[in-house]
């Protein structure tokens, strides 16, 4: 018997405003016009989903979690070109509207078009439901915590079938914001002088873009001794530990400052200390997102006497249907270990756990696989 769209329930990790992290039934709506239905196996745990939780970043609707995934187009709504069932796909995030300014001038991580950061499709509904017929809303506009999700087209970045499903979801944030801060946002030449602060997901794979772009050295910062030897068989060709070294004595005394300074933490007073850390005519890159409201204390003088810049990145300043498919290909050449960033592969019940561990900053990326999708995993992995 055929079960119509919608009526079969599945388990979704969701966050409710006073509730907390819970999981729960949710239902998917129709593939209407400009959707695809894509149904998701992998999909990773990363610090924006810990800003929802943790309240840095308030929301007053319930959400269905989860933003970094890859999947298998299961259905297409009309007006739908570029996708085909069957497709092999990394979910974007930060789905452009492709008809604004920036969108137009190749900027499409700067849409002002976008209804993603609302947590919405583009016409502003949702495709989730609860189990009592209420709107629960994806996180992101995506809402991978689930089995299969309703995202617009833009949304959709076909790659190849080899790509590993657990590695794909990595490309759909971590991987396209690291990679992407030092190709696209910092443009760091070959030869630089850089250094990382926070060697999370989003650092390592910082340190991955400066490898391949020839960067020297390459300094990783961070408090694990883990992480640390992580980041040297990634390409860091130094690691310091943050606790034990004074960095900005550390990188001025032995290299006369660094030319590039990555910040993958969000943290305050690692920002304010970028500066210091630099060369005349360094740059640092804010990579890491810090809580709404947060304010840093800099030093003016200092950067215009030294001509030191700040620059912002968001999502690596990229674009994802450009971005996705050639980091997926230099995956494929064997030119971005990005399966080394794996931790864990677990259950999607394991959502909580795996957000504790990254808000006590320790193991790698953790995989959330639906419920019977394991053995649909192409990269060996422990599982938890």
């Amino acid at each position: 018997m055929t079960v119509p769209l919608g009526s079969m329930p599945a388990a979704a990790i969701t966050f409710r405003q006073g509730a907390g992290l819970g999981i729960e039934l949710i239902r998917l709506g129709e593939t209407g016009p400009g959707l695809v239905r894509v149904d998701i196996k992998a999909t990773g745990v990363c610090h924006s989903d810990l800003h929802i939780v943790d309240g840095d970043w308030p929301t007053d609707r319930p959400l269905v979690l989860g933003h970094e995934a890859s999947g298998v187009v299961a259905e297409i709504g009309a007006g739908v070109r570029d996708v085909q069932v069957g497709d092999h796909v990394v979910l974007s995030w930060f789905a452009p509207c492709g008809r604004c300014v920036t969108c137009a001038s190749g900027q499409a991580w700067l849409c002002s078009g976008t209804t993603a950061i609302d947590n919405t499709l583009p016409d502003g509904s949702t495709g989730f439901t609860d189990d009592d017929g209420l709107e629960v809303w994806p996180y992101l506009g995506l809402g991978t915590f689930t089995d299969s999700v309703l995202v617009p087209e833009s949304a959709v970045i076909v790659v190849s079938d080899e790509l590993p499903f657990e590695v794909g979801a990595l490309l759909g944030c971590s991987v396209t914001t690291g990679v992407g801060a030092v190709v696209n946002t910092a443009s760091v030449p070959v030869g630089s002088v850089a250094v990382v602060i926070g060697c999370g997901g989003v650092g390592l794979s910082i340190i991955m873009g400066l490898k391949l772009v020839g960067a020297n050295p390459i300094i990783a910062v961070d408090l694990s001794a883990e992480k640390l030897a992580i980041a040297e068989e990634l390409g860091a060709t130094v690691v310091l530990r943050g606790d034990e070294v004074d960095v900005p004595a550390h990188l001025q005394e032995h290299y006369g400052g660094a030319d590039f300074a990555f910040e993958a933490i969000g943290r305050i007073a690692t920002i304010e200390s970028l500066p210091s850390m630099l060369s005349a005519g360094g740059s640092a890159v804010l990579v890491g997102m810090t809580p709404v409201g947060a304010r840093a204390s800099i030093d003016p003088f200092d950067l215009a006497d030294q001509g030191k810049s700040i620059l912002g990145c968001n999502y690596g300043s990229s674009v994802a249907k450009r971005d996705i498919p050639r980091l997926a290909d230099l995956y494929l050449a064997g030119l971005l270990p990005l399966d080394k960033l794996i931790g864990l592969v677990r259950p999607l019940s394991d959502a909580s756990s795996a957000l504790d561990e990254l808000r006590a900053g320790v193991g790698l990326r953790s995989i959330l696989v639906p419920a019977g999708r394991e053995e649909e995993l192409q990269v060996a992995r422990p599982t938890g």
